[in-house]
């Protein structure tokens, strides 16, 4: 039985470019569509974590308004620490990730979408851009302020007016130093995770 050779069985070298050339393609495709899903989430976090704000503005004054109404007096007032405490850390989760998905981006995605398009200029140039401003710092402290003033002052001004005003029994008064410590802990780790580096670093 005669055999036919098989034609082309090594590929000429400009084919294998034109396939690695189709592979970066790809590549920078998924890098691309990677970039646009995370900043979608990012952006809906931003509205998440902005509209907390709000949120415990009304918790904190529908606190207040039942301690005044209410009988019990400034005992009702010991439920504004934990709403604060727990809307507080839901807010310090979603902020780290808002800021974990740009440090991805500038660290990780555009680096390696640079290399795969040979690009000189940074690629997601406002992701930088935006951090070099001389005010950040300020503004970031500003912010910091206003986070512990919410999610932190304002409970433990709650706790103050309780132990000021009574009745101290002693549940309350537990209750009342576990929600020192848990208050504690979330300042803490507010300030932990306020990025308070200076531009450039």
């Amino acid at each position: 039985m005669l055999h036919v050779p098989r034609e082309h069985a090594h590929e000429p070298a400009w084919e294998d470019e034109r396939v690695a050339a189709s592979d970066d393609v790809t590549t920078g495709k998924v890098f691309v569509v990677e970039y646009e899903q995370i900043k979608e989430e990012q952006r809906a976090r931003v509205g998440f974590r902005d509209n907390l704000l709000y949120v415990t503005l009304a918790a904190m004054a529908a606190v207040v308004a039942a301690a005044l109404q209410a009988r019990a007096g400034a005992n009702v007032l010991l439920l504004l620490p934990p709403v604060s405490v727990v809307l507080g850390w839901t807010y310090l989760v979603n902020d780290e990730k808002i800021s974990a998905i740009g440090r991805y981006i500038r660290e990780q995605l555009a680096p390696q979408l640079a290399v795969l398009t040979g690009e000189q200029d940074p690629i997601f140039g406002w992701e930088v851009a935006h951090r070099n401003d001389r005010r950040r710092v300020s503004r970031k402290y500003l912010q910091l302020a206003v986070d512990l003033a919410t999610f932190c002052v304002a409970p433990l001004v709650a706790i103050v007016i309780y132990c000021v005003s009574g009745p101290t029994t002693l549940p309350f008064v537990a209750v009342s130093v576990i929600e020192l410590l848990a208050i504690g802990v979330l300042a803490w780790q507010i300030a932990v995770y306020s990025d308070l580096r200076e531009p450039g670093t």
